[in-house]
């Protein structure tokens, strides 16, 4: 057993990679530090303890944080390095093998970071814990507040969905959550430190429930009940599970924002086929055309990977055309990138990266289409606009209920309340102004 006392005034340093639910988890190991005696670095200081939270979604995400790692070594010389996250879990003698690294964690042993510390004694090599896939089953509930004024709350974990050209059911296990009980106490939790604001997070959202007979419509709805949040918003759900009712529920909820962020993927069915998604171009269609039918000022994001193995030229213009074709507001694009291990590997067709470059493009201009439009549709309209705690160049800015970003001149009194204004004009970089 350690003795708590070695942790007594030690100084950590955290680094956090990749999606939201990432740091979610990573303010949940700092509240297991800070429990034993840890307190955060401030700025300038050398960290004694140094956790970094990885990624691994692509390539280039697994060099990033091998990056991360040595420079985070480098300017906290001698501190006891913990390295965890879906890179660790992949990964984790690549991980090891990194001079300075002592110890790296799965994903199941990242939450319970205390009990692997070991007197936090430097090692000649990285020491590895980490669990087989079907090992990881437990479910730690965390939320982190970002540097502005949202908060995350990461409500499910795992996926069971193994689409083929992604890592993640390997990395993070298979779907399980926590129980609405548990979600409900944490949101309360948040109302009493101030919060107004709680993104939804995990890896596959919309599969809640399945370890606790309950649903994700359950959730939302009981979510919606908590006095003191102002907004909620649904982070990534897939389109599959973003059922009608769930729809038409955001459409008269007390505090559900018409914000959407639907993974596409592909707008081809036989590019949908090679990935194993669970729906075709007709449901994604239905679910975008149901929204705008009842909340025609929502923003709607949607992912889109291009340049997967079997996407043809033919394919990516229908993917093209599909996408013109929908009324959303910003498309998120990913270049698609090899992950070993993956059933993509097994199809033949490879995109090379001149063109997958070239394809990049065309879709980033096209979401530039689409996002100035929108934000065109917002003009003269009056919004409920959260604003934020950071100040930019005597500036502050905040989003409104739609993710409309808006900017107005720093008053400390704003931060972390909620404004009506009428939108005017928006600027290059596609910030609203406020008329009057």
């Amino acid at each position: 057993m350690i003795d708590n006392s070695i942790f007594e005034n030690k100084k950590a340093a955290y680094l956090t990679l990749g999606c939201k639910l990432n740091f979610a988890e990573t303010s949940a190991i700092g509240k297991q530090l800070s429990r034993v005696g840890v307190r955060k670095a401030r700025e300038g200081e050398i960290a004694e303890i140094c956790v970094i939270n990885t990624c691994s979604v692509t390539e280039f995400a697994d060099k990033k944080c091998r990056q991360a790692v040595r420079k985070m070594i480098k300017d906290n010389p001698g501190a006891y390095v913990i390295v965890t996250g879906c890179y660790a879990q992949l990964k984790p003698e690549d991980i090891a093998g990194i001079e300075g690294v002592d110890i790296v964690l799965g994903s199941e042993q990242k939450l319970d970071v205390v009990a692997y510390l070991d007197e936090l004694k430097k090692k000649d090599k990285g020491v590895v814990h980490t669990s087989k896939t079907n090992s990881i089953k437990s479910f730690v509930p965390s939320c982190s507040q970002d540097d502005r004024t949202r908060y995350f709350l990461k409500v499910q974990d795992g996926c069971d969905y193994f689409c083929s050209f992604c890592t993640i059911p390997f990395a993070r296990g298979r779907s399980r959550n926590g129980t609405i009980k548990s979600m409900v106490e944490q949101a309360q939790e948040v109302v009493s430190k101030g919060g107004k604001e709680i993104v939804l997070t995990g890896v596959n959202i919309g599969d809640f429930g399945k370890t606790t007979g309950e649903s994700f419509f359950d959730l939302v709805k009981a979510l919606d009940d908590v006095e003191g949040i102002e907004r909620f918003r649904i982070s990534s759900i897939e389109p599959n599970l973003l059922t009608d009712e769930i729809i038409e529920f955001v459409a008269s909820s007390k505090r559900f924002a018409p914000h959407f962020h639907i993974p596409l993927q592909s707008g081809s069915d036989a590019v949908l086929k090679l990935m194993r998604r669970r729906y075709d171009t007709a449901l994604f269609r239905h679910k975008v055309e149901k929204i705008k039918s009842i909340l025609p000022h929502a923003f709607i994001g949607v992912d889109v990977i291009v340049g997967t193995r079997g996407e043809t030229d033919e394919y990516f213009e229908e993917t093209r055309l599909f996408l013109e074709s929908l009324d959303f507001s910003q498309l998120h694009v990913f270049t698609y990138s090899e992950r070993p291990g993956t059933q993509a590997l097994k199809i033949d067709y490879e995109v090379d990266p001149r063109t997958k470059h070239s394809r990049c493009k065309t879709l980033l201009d096209l979401s530039d289409k689409k996002l100035e439009s929108f934000y065109n549709s917002q003009q003269g309209r009056q919004r409920k606009v959260l604003f934020e705690h950071t100040q930019h160049d005597s500036m502050m800015y905040g989003f409104t209920e739609n993710y409309v970003k808006v900017e107005t001149t720093f008053e400390e009194c704003k931060a972390n309340e909620i404004k009506i204004v009428t939108l005017g004009g928006f600027n290059q970089l596609k910030t609203a102004l406020i008329e009057g």
